[in-house]
């Protein structure tokens, strides 16, 4: 801006209206953005004949230290002329500036010749010439209707967009968590891992940590004991956390199929007892077999894996392709 001076520059909108309809005059101005600007407040009229209904609240823009701003009064006119605006006053602290001058036609509604002829008889004061008996009455006209401007609906427009488009995010949203559904990501319990598969694991860990070779047998075979009693309390429904040796071995004798399973377990189990009571040192070899042994009684005691569904690999085979 040349010597940081505020501009001011007047439009109306519309530049013509019938008796009574409304216009906006609009003051843009442009100013630095220290400054403060103060707009005319008009109680009736900006110019005889313009009347102000409302003063509309600005709308400012900053960009690049200028701020734009908009203010915007409300007018109508209950006289037909071409009302002449020479400026509009604005002050921005030090200075007044002063707008550019605008017109703003207001006209009459349209009436018949023979009407306007009688009117203006009427004006010259030649109402002695006239045979009002000869007049025709009309009925009174109906309320003339506003032209539509559609922007007065424009609030209506955004409020069925805003609709349609929260309809639209709600079928997506619906048809998604179907799909997923179907495909089994939503809702799907989680996976149970038979009880040889994870005493199995428990083992391997358990093997890798080769605890028997840095002396820590007693705690190797709490460990191992522990797996395998859980194991059988998971598969066979034995409480065997809460039995003694003895107690589990003739619980198992009932339910094994065959003699190693037995002799397997009590291997295991009476070592562990002599480890952790009678505080035995056993071989190395001892611990090897005793880690062996557990191994062999949990898959000599496994439950079978289930025969296939063919429906189900189908279904599988399907969800598979529609992922892809």
């Amino acid at each position: 801006l040349n010597a940081q001076r505020a501009s001011v520059h007047a439009t109306v909108q519309p530049t013509e209206i019938l008796i009574g309809e409304q216009a906006v005059i609009n003051l843009k101005v442009i100013t630095p953005k220290e400054k403060i600007i103060h707009f005319p407040v008009y109680e009736k009229e900006i110019i005889p004949g313009i009347e102000v209904i409302a003063m509309l609240p600005p709308d400012t823009t900053i960009e690049n230290n200028v701020m734009t701003l908009n203010f915007r009064y409300l007018v109508t006119s209950f006289d037909s002329t071409l009302y002449h605006v020479p400026y509009i006053p604005i002050f921005d602290g030090t200075d007044t500036l002063y707008s550019n001058s605008f017109g703003l036609k207001v006209t009459s509604p349209e009436l018949s010749d023979s009407t306007l002829a009688y009117l203006e008889r009427i004006n010259k004061g030649e109402t002695d010439s006239i045979d009002f008996n000869q007049l025709q009455l009309n009925d009174i006209k109906p309320v003339r209707k506003p032209p539509f401007v559609w922007t007065d609906y424009l609030w209506l427009l955004w409020i069925l967009l805003g609709v349609l488009i929260l309809l639209a995010l709600i079928a997506l949203v619906v048809y998604l968590v179907l799909r997923k559904k179907r495909q089994g990501y939503f809702f799907k319990p989680p996976e149970v891992l038979p009880a040889h598969i994870r005493a199995l694991k428990e083992l391997d860990k358990l093997k890798q940590e080769k605890m028997w070779l840095q002396g820590r047998e007693k705690e190797f075979y709490s460990r191992l004991t522990d797996i395998l009693r859980s194991y059988i309390w998971e598969r066979e429904g034995i409480q065997a956390m809460e039995m003694t040796t003895g107690e589990i071995l003739n619980a198992i004798r009932k339910v094994a199929e065959t003699d190693s399973v037995y002799d397997n377990l009590k291997q295991i189990l009476t070592t562990a007892d002599l480890v952790k009571f009678a505080k035995y040192k056993p071989y190395p070899d001892e611990n090897d077999l005793s880690m062996v042994n557990a191994y062999f009684f949990v898959n000599q005691t496994k439950e079978d894996d289930p025969i296939p569904d063919p429906k189900e690999e189908g279904k599988q085979r399907d969800d598979q392709s529609d992922n892809e």
